[in-house]
């Protein structure tokens, strides 16, 4: 039998590895035990010779309930009073669909109103031509 590159996997800056294993690899990482936010993916990889070589990926994790505001961005300048909507709604067991709470409900957008308002205007000029 050949000797085959160790792969060393690590999360975040722990210096245990999660897993080593022989390549090739095929690994499910379980984000449940992570917490929310930004984390690292650390490959080591071993060959037989010693060599090694390292690969590091960026991901975030977000397992609870996503949030959305709207009424106010990141880093915004505001004043005054700032009416806010939140909405926070989770995925569920992700064996069922869960409709309710699930799509945030947004304002409705400026150039739709004027898009309205111009074929509203548009419309009583031509009734006003037409009779």
């Amino acid at each position: 039998m050949y000797d085959s590159s160790k792969v060393h996997i690590f999360v975040d800056d722990d210096p245990a590895p999660v897993a080593v294993l022989d390549a090739p690899v095929s690994f499910e990482l379980d984000t449940r035990k992570l917490v929310d936010g930004k984390h690292s993916l650390k490959i080591v990889s071993k060959d037989p010779s010693g060599k090694e070589g390292i690969r590091i990926i960026p991901f975030e994790v977000r397992n609870g309930p996503a949030i959305a505001v709207e009424g106010i961005h990141e880093n915004a300048v505001v004043d005054g009073i700032l009416p806010l909507m939140i909405n926070a709604y989770g995925k569920g067991d992700q064996q069922k669909f869960l409709i309710t709470g699930s799509e945030t409900p947004h304002s409705i957008p400026a150039w739709i109103w004027i898009l309205l308002i111009s074929f509203t205007g548009w419309a009583i000029f031509y009734l006003v031509r037409y009779f």
